[in-house]
């Protein structure tokens, strides 16, 4: 039987774009540029869907970092007027003023309330290798009318990044027992305590925060400010590794001030009292305990309870709908193999990345690239910088200019808070301090600046 083909030739099809957040209408301002077409899917009904929903959230990026040069290009001859490059933009301030003009400006060519499904090669599934890279793409698409379609491309860039797969409380990367039962007093975002009735589920309860990273410091911060206004707010901050020089980041020695400012007021909401840190804690379950929740560590060592959790412990990519593809990833971080030794959180943070483009991006399945937060897999260590790079390289490499695909050029501040939770299982990580970090520190409770947990020895 003749496998199904397309009539219209594969170098005039265009390059589907998953996702129209910032990377997605990055490479799609660059395929522009290029003289390919884009047509980017958006599964939301506006652009940047995602960013919209921690739209609260501050970045610790300037305006002048988070816009695309490419897409500057595109949005100048509408009129657009760059905000103050030096100033730093909320999530809601990326996604109106940047972000939506942008996909305004790309027109048909972004197409909302679609969310892939399946992503193949046309009449073939991952087994087969006849002719594999002769046949196009094509792409599963659900509507948000519920019809379904499906769609052929040239190549594929899924930019669709991680948000909706938060990383669970559970330390072994699964959901904690009763983790899923206490479901309605568990979040997986950084709270928008300017909302009335999110600010009113925080006033005056104890909340464990499980996290080491900017989302963690957030919310730290944001409670610290919650409980000068309402008595009895308290969070416990739980880690699984321990206290160390870095665990509040690059503080005033940060290249990216903002960022290094987050993990400053997170430890002054430790020193304050307004946080507890409680250290070389993993979570194995999540016990109900009348309107109250338990945390219960593997070793066995309980928490006081808490009224509300919220887990700050990343992010993961979906990789579900990508299933008929070959894709190359490293088999820790959910990386491509090229890519994944270069952002390894154990070694690098974000300003030790090395530049990378197309070749770190590339697959065994030719013409499709991961891009982003989700090509970092499980690394936190992304800058939406990097993405603008990645894209620019790909479009080239897809319009056949391989020498300006090749001449990567990624300068990044150094990092202050994007050390991954990879670290605490090293026999040395938060022990330089004395504070009893590492691989056989026992779970300890402190306040930073009044005390120091009790080294427990040797592993």
């Amino acid at each position: 039987m003749t496998a199904p083909t397309t009539e219209v030739p594969i170098a005039a099809l265009p390059t589907v774009v998953i996702g129209a957040g910032p990377i997605g209408l990055a490479a799609a301002s660059h395929l522009v540029e290029r003289g390919l077409e884009p047509l980017v899917l958006e599964a939301g009904d506006v652009a940047g869907s995602a960013v919209r929903e921690w739209s609260h959230v501050r970045l610790f990026s300037t305006w002048a970092e988070v816009v695309d040069p490419a897409a500057e290009k595109l949005l100048a001859p509408t009129g657009w007027v760059k905000p103050d490059g030096s100033t730093y933009p909320t999530g809601g301030d990326w996604a109106e003023k940047y972000l939506q003009p942008l996909a305004d400006v790309l027109g048909d060519r972004v197409r909302y309330g679609s969310r892939v499904t399946g992503v193949s090669r046309l009449g073939r599934d991952r087994v087969v290798d006849a002719d594999r890279d002769q046949q196009p793409f094509t792409i599963h698409v659900l509507n948000s009318d519920g019809t379904e379609e499906r769609l052929t491309a040239r190549a594929v860039i899924d930019a669709s990044g991680t948000w909706s797969t938060p990383s669970p409380a559970g330390a072994n990367g699964l959901s904690a027992l009763g983790e899923r039962a206490a479901a309605d007093r568990i979040s997986y975002r950084v709270p928008d305590l300017k909302d009335a009735g999110v600010r009113a589920r925080y006033a005056g309860k104890r909340i464990a925060v499980v996290g080491t990273g900017a989302s963690a410091f957030t919310a730290l911060a944001y409670l610290a400010d919650l409980a000068n206004e309402a008595p009895g707010t308290h969070a416990v901050w739980i880690l699984r590794r321990g206290i160390s020089g870095s665990t509040f980041g690059g503080g005033e020695a940060d290249q990216l001030p903002a960022r290094g400012a987050l993990g400053l007021a997170a430890k002054a909401a430790v020193d304050n009292g307004h946080a507890d840190a409680v250290t070389g804690f993993r979570t194995n379950h999540i016990e109900t305990a009348g309107d109250q929740l338990v945390l219960v560590a593997e070793d066995g060592r309980r928490l006081d309870p808490v009224d509300e959790v919220i887990v700050l412990s990343g992010f993961r990519p979906d990789l579900s709908f990508l299933s008929e593809l070959r894709l190359g990833l490293d088999e820790r971080l959910q990386a491509p193999v090229g890519l994944a030794p270069l952002i390894d959180p154990n070694v690098h943070s974000c300003g030790t990345v090395y530049p990378h483009g197309v070749n770190e991006l590339s697959h065994p399945e030719k013409d499709v690239y991961l891009v982003g937060m989700k090509s970092y897999g499980r690394a936190p260590t992304f800058l939406a910088m990097t993405g603008y790079e990645q894209v620019r390289s790909i479009a080239a490499a897809l319009a056949g200019d391989k020498e300006a695909a090749e001449r990567v050029e990624l300068t990044l501040p150094e990092t202050g808070v994007c050390g991954g939770a990879g670290l605490f299982d090293e026999p040395d990580a938060g022990q330089a301090e004395g504070n009893g970090g590492g691989c056989c520190a026992t779970p300890s409770t402190l306040q930073i600046g009044i005390g120091a947990p009790a080294t427990s020895g040797g592993c």
